[in-house]
């Protein structure tokens, strides 16, 4: 029974990691962010975080975990879950005892889920709260991706933006299936009615996608604020053109001169290097 918001964790024993992995690769990065309240809205509901280990084993069997989380919900519920749903990710995906990540990761989603649905259901004023997930997992020479809603994950490479994120509305799904065009979709009235997030079912189905990675690639991690106002093409500008602060400042400048209608957040990754431990240690 949940007593105390302010006071909620994640509900798990905290057991030995996964089974020793060779640490063979560690990617050293630089990352830098920003959130926004916008011109409009009276709180932040948008939330980021990441977490770094410094312990060899962790890096090698968990990697570097970045979030980012766009609540919603009346008052200030949107903000609790937001919050909610990043820290339960980063401690359930870090301390679960799977060897497999994507378990891990899953886990950590199904919990996040269920402590956002129990306190929206334990506080009348909270009700119909949730939240979106994108979330990015840096492990050894590769990448994951996490998403549930539609905030968005995009890579930079040779100067080419790219998505690496699906949205999760209802005209993102209409329009992959025909039922709708590109110019309907556009200005639909359903375009922010999402088909899946934290908090919304009992039952949750993240997307969680494999991909490659790359030294030199920038990962931007963002919520709608951004994606409201900034099309593609200047997101890949900005980022190819300027530092990574700078260009995190940049990017919600360019949301709030587009009208900054909602909360706006920023995360950006880029992969400087990739040590090949390996072959360092074979010299």
């Amino acid at each position: 029974m949940i007593q105390n918001a302010e006071d909620v964790t994640a509900e798990y024993a905290v057991e030995t990691l996964a089974p020793s992995v060779s640490f063979l690769y560690n990617p050293v990065v630089s990352v830098a962010a920003k959130t926004d309240l916008g011109r409009v809205r009276e709180n932040n509901e948008d939330k980021f975080e990441f977490y770094i280990p410094s312990e060899p084993a962790v890096l090698a069997t968990r990697g570097m975990v970045f979030l980012v989380c766009d609540g919603m919900g009346g008052h200030a519920a949107g903000q609790i879950a937001s919050e909610l749903a990043c820290k339960t990710f980063i401690d359930v995906y870090l301390h679960h005892p799977a060897s497999e990540p994507e378990t891990a990761m899953l886990s950590a989603v199904v919990a996040a889920n269920r402590f956002v649905l129990d306190n929206s259901r334990a506080f009348p004023d909270r009700k119909g709260m949730g939240t979106t997930l994108s979330g990015l997992v840096l492990l050894q020479n590769r990448a994951y991706t996490v998403q549930l809603g539609d905030s968005r994950i995009y890579r930079l490479r040779g100067g080419e933006i790219s998505p690496l994120t699906v949205d999760h509305t209802w005209v993102h799904e209409a329009l992959r299936e025909g039922v709708i065009t590109a110019e309907e979709a556009e200005n639909h009235p359903y375009k922010h009615v999402l088909t899946r997030a934290v908090g919304a079912e009992p039952d949750v189905r993240p997307e969680i996608c494999l991909i490659d990675v790359q030294e030199g690639d920038v990962f931007l991690l963002c919520s709608d604020g951004l994606t409201n106002h900034v099309d593609d093409p200047t997101l890949g500008s900005v980022l190819s053109s300027h530092g990574l602060a700078e260009a995190a400042w940049t990017l919600i400048g360019h949301a709030l001169q587009g009208g900054g209608s909602d909360n706006t957040t920023v995360l950006l990754v880029r992969v400087d290097q990739i040590l090949d431990l390996a072959a360092e240690s074979a010299v």
